[in-house]
């Protein structure tokens, strides 16, 4: 059962990022630009969104084992149906349908590592999760460009096929139904429809915003509108629903509000930092994707070691104390972040890295088991998917603030270093007549190296604009989590996870 969930859990965050570095060849082979390849990986998500606050309805509406195996088949199928796309249209549905069926993957899959595992290996089970959904984000583009380079884009949904019908058998074989199971009366039909256009408006807007320059857009403030009116609206209906379709009253427990804000501000810096290494590898030190993937791979496997320690000493620290050293770390690690320069190499990027996967190892183990261990039986799936989805929005606001951060801040960065290299200033017309002088002696003429001079400065401007405009972000982000700190006592030890706490009976 495990071995089903996992890799289920693991094909659902994987394609997510698997196809990012494959939109250059899908946009050649579809006759598709920038702009509308980039939908192949929105719709994705804005599906996953939309489904993973309603996973504890459906699993009531169909049963566990058949809504999980079902959002599988579901996911496979429409892997197959994305590998024959011949239009970016068809391609684009097809995402929207193979993220509707990973949607409810995430949120079931945690919550079954919760229910299955007895009180003292909770953390254990939450560290094979954590491991789960941190390497497949990380090994989505090392992964997609291999297999794009030895085949062709479709391969990378084909690969899903084979795995996703042996996760299904396996999970319809092992996979037992939850001893509680919430009854479904009816279907709240205002709710769904309200969900769908305020988690998928907010979803748009933030995936649509920086490249459609935010409020500029008429389609971003329609977006805007409709997100803040349908969400305002939905709070206050299934607040007064007798049987909601996402049961809001569970935030009544302490524990998971608190995780729910800890899990946004944590996809905001984590998510914030994996998204900044990339731009900043490729861009500013001119990076192949092939080895900004493999820079990123040590954070991966620092987590995915760190991760099973956690969730081993978690039961005797108790999860505050496992927290705040993860914090201790990180914001150590973004302050050398912060000083990487146009001279860093490998050797200087490698810590860092190292550093950020123990820090995440840390952090996100003991946050989920201090957010659901608390939760009563009938509102584990419903917390779960709640978290997940305050995790996901988080990241997202992240990655889409932290986009028009650079962009913003490396502008106005080069206006301010621009003024300094002025034409008037002697070390300035020193530099460009060096600079001509080399240009002339390959061949130019006078004129045409004084331009090729002007316009080699301003790269040198851009370039280190650039590199403090990234500064600035990773300052950010290192704000964020110092913050963050003083909360950290917030995080309390769930009942029945002690040292000497006796293993708990299975909740009926």
């Amino acid at each position: 059962m495990l071995i089903g969930v996992m890799l289920a859990l693991v094909l659902e965050i994987l394609d997510s990022s698997i196809v990012n570095v494959a939109l250059p060849s899908m946009m050649g082979n579809l006759g598709a630009t920038v702009d509308e390849i980039s939908w192949v990986v929105t719709s994705y998500i804005i599906a996953n969104v939309i489904v993973i606050p309603m996973t504890s309805f459906l699993s009531g509406r169909f049963g566990r084992r058949r809504y999980f195996v079902g959002s599988i088949l579901v996911f496979t199928a429409a892997s197959f149906l994305c590998g024959l796309s011949h239009t970016l249209p068809q391609l684009v549905v097809c995402r929207v349908i193979q993220g509707m069926g990973g949607g409810a993957l995430l949120s079931m899959s945690q919550s079954i590592m919760m229910e299955t595992f007895p009180p003292q290996r909770q953390g254990s089970g939450q560290a094979l999760f954590g491991m789960g959904a941190t390497l497949g984000p990380s090994l989505g583009p090392t992964l997609g460009g291999w297999i794009t380079n030895q085949w062709s884009w479709p391969w990378i949904f084909y690969v899903n096929i084979p795995l996703g019908i042996l996760a299904a058998f396996l999970c319809w074989t092992y996979l037992p139904e939850p001893k509680f199971v919430r009854r479904v009366e009816g279907v709240d039909w205002t709710g769904i429809v309200l969900l769908i256009i305020g988690v998928g408006s907010l979803q748009t807007l933030l995936e649509r915003g920086n490249r459609l320059d935010w409020f500029e857009s008429d389609f971003i403030c329609f977006l805007a509108v409709a997100c803040a009116g349908s969400l305002v609206w939905f709070v206050w209906h299934e607040l007064r629903h007798d049987h909601p379709v996402v049961d809001l009253r569970v935030f009544r427990h302490r524990s998971l509000t608190i995780g729910s804000i800890y899990g946004a501000m944590m996809g905001v810096g984590l998510y914030g930092s994996v998204f900044l290494f990339p731009l900043f590898t490729q861009q500013v030190l001119r990076w192949s994707s092939w080895q900004s993937g493999i820079a990123i791979a040590p954070s991966s496997l620092a987590t995915a070691l760190t991760m099973p320690i956690a969730g081993r000493i978690v039961f005797r620290f108790g999860p505050a104390p496992l927290f705040a050293v993860g914090i201790a770390i990180f914001v150590p690690t973004l302050w050398a972040m912060s000083h990487w320069t146009l001279q860093s190499g490998t050797a200087d990027l490698f810590w860092p890295q190292i550093t950020r996967g123990v820090a995440l190892g840390l952090m996100f183990v003991p946050l989920s088991l201090a957010t659901l261990r608390s939760l009563p039986p009938e509102d584990m799936l419903q917390g779960a998917g709640l978290y997940n989805l305050f995790r996901q929005v988080g990241g997202s606001l992240g990655i889409a603030a932290l986009a028009t951060l650079v962009d913003h801040r490396a502008t106005l960065h080069h206006a301010y270093l621009a003024e300094s290299v002025s034409p008037f200033n002697m070390a300035t017309q020193q530099r460009l007549a060096a600079i001509a002088g080399g240009m002339m002696q390959r061949g130019l003429d006078p004129s045409s190296a004084m331009d090729a001079a002007r316009h080699a400065l301003d790269g040198v401007i851009s370039q280190q604009s650039a590199v403090l405009a990234f500064r600035d972000c990773y300052w950010v982000i290192l704000g964020i989590f110092v913050v963050l700190a003083p909360l950290v006592p917030l995080l309390r030890r769930p009942p029945g996870t002690g040292p000497g706490a006796a293993p708990a009976p299975a909740a009926h």
